[in-house]
């Protein structure tokens, strides 16, 4: 069996690792949105075609689809929405972050926890969009007989979309109410 490492961050640590996440997010505001998700896309290629630890490769299918998030013109963000996840991905992209990259088994212990600190903060929205993206393609498999007479396809994703984003909506408010 192998050994379990388990890290608890104090306040303080994740203070210090928002900052981390602040500073990327304001060196995406002179970056273009597409860039950084072209430059991740491009990591996340050479990601899955080496030899990683573990605890980043179960992230890279949830950063696959963060990434189709940003990109979906089906489905929008606020700007604060779209904010952490670009920044998460410019850290993401940023060899020479808090730990640098290229240090053998920790390198990528950083980001680790800034995708799952992203993650924790949109875990509502990803929930939201991947219910949606389901949703989508489910409507996508009915007969091609049905999509065609059925005109309203746009209007039934619309009214779906509608629905996730205000149950994603009550999931925050609830949230910040435990607070």
């Amino acid at each position: 069996m192998p050994p379990k490492l388990t890290i608890t961050l104090s306040d303080r640590d994740l203070r210090h690792f928002r900052r981390e996440l602040d500073r990327a997010r304001a060196s995406v505001q002179i970056a273009d949105d597409e860039e950084i998700v072209a430059a991740a896309r491009d990591l996340l290629g050479s990601m899955r075609h080496s030899k990683l630890p573990d605890f980043v490769t179960e992230r890279l299918d949830r950063l696959e689809t963060v990434m189709a998030m940003l990109g979906d013109r089906d489905w929008t963000l606020t700007a604060r929405e779209r904010g952490l996840l670009l920044g998460s991905l410019a850290y993401l992209c940023d060899p020479e972050d808090i730990i640098p990259d290229d240090i053998p088994g920790i390198g990528l212990l950083d980001d680790a926890v800034m995708i799952a600190l992203a993650f924790r903060d949109l875990r509502h929205q990803i929930e939201a969009y991947e219910d949606f993206v389901a949703f989508r393609a489910a409507l996508a498999q009915r007969p091609a007989r049905l999509r065609r007479e059925e005109a309203g396809t746009a209007a039934k994703l619309a009214r779906r979309r509608a629905q996730l984003i205000a149950r994603m909506r009550r999931r925050q408010a609830a949230e910040r109410r435990r607070k």
